[in-house]
């Protein structure tokens, strides 16, 4: 216990130094990006919902897939496991974004955003789950599902949000507190234009290389080469450390013990 609590101390410290780096758009959550040798990025999303969200999940993929021009995002669908066991762990898959729902208890929060982070600071999965153990809250205000859907997997691109004050941005990516449906807006687009205008030198997202049969590019330890060693792939991405938050919203962060780190972002329930 006492190792533990010292890797956790570690990370926290580490990635409170990540989090201080002065972003370059308004609401790019730190440096976090997807490595990429070439734009569009034809990141996997891998759905694992059920029909109580799907049209939220399809909306929200069309929307962010709908973005100006020159497009940074062009996100193709698979079919995931929606069995409820398979949900309720919704395993992070290398190179890939996930999304789920299932009832993960009344802990706090509706949804989770989770990124892990090779030693670039490069994201290498990702995770949104929306908390069906709310069902009372999204019955009352239905409209949320959408917004919540949209903004985690808007954070799963490296964006962080508008506004935690209440104030109406019209875009999902704001904490308002008007309950109409919103998606992202011409500044986010802008902001991810800015985000990922740069392009790396390996991939970072599921290129088809080391799990699809072709040559993965990037080098060993980083994104579709990245060692998976003492992170199971039916393991639970820790929780950490809090790090940031208000009472709308949190930061954790957790040591991925292979020299990157598992970053989530919580949005609180009412």
């Amino acid at each position: 216990m006492k190792v533990r609590h010292f890797i956790f101390r570690v990370a926290a410290v580490s990635a409170l130094a990540v989090l201080a780096v002065p972003a370059q758009a308004t609401h790019s959550w730190s440096i976090y990006h997807w490595a990429r040798t070439a734009n569009p990025m034809p990141l996997e999303v891998v759905d694992s919902v059920t029909f109580d969200w799907q049209k939220q999940f399809d909306d929200s993929i069309d929307d962010w897939n709908g973005g100006p021009s020159p497009l940074v995002l062009d996100m193709p669908v698979s079919r995931g496991d929606e069995s409820s066991k398979a949900r309720k762990r919704c395993t992070a898959i290398s190179g890939k974004m996930r999304v789920c729902n299932a009832s993960y208890g009344r802990n706090g929060w509706l949804g989770l955003a989770s990124i892990n982070l090779d030693a670039e600071r490069h994201i290498t999965k990702g995770v949104a789950k929306l908390n069906d153990s709310y069902s009372s809250y999204w019955a009352s205000v239905p409209t949320e599902k959408y917004s919540v859907m949209c903004q985690e997997i808007g954070h799963v691109f490296g964006l962080d949000h508008t506004s935690t004050d209440g104030s109406d941005q019209d875009t999902c990516m704001d904490y308002s507190n008007d309950p109409s449906p919103e998606g992202p807006n011409t500044h986010d687009f802008e902001q991810l234009a800015e985000i990922y205008h740069h392009l790396d030198k390996y991939n970072s997202y599921d290129d088809g290389g080391s799990t699809g049969g072709g040559t993965c590019n990037a080098p060993p330890g980083k994104g579709c080469n990245k060692n998976n060693a003492g992170n199971s792939a039916g393991e639970v991405p820790p929780m950490g450390i809090r790090v940031h938050g208000n009472s709308r919203y949190e930061i954790w962060v957790a040591s991925d013990r292979r020299g990157g780190y598992w970053i989530h972002h919580l949005i609180l329930a009412p």
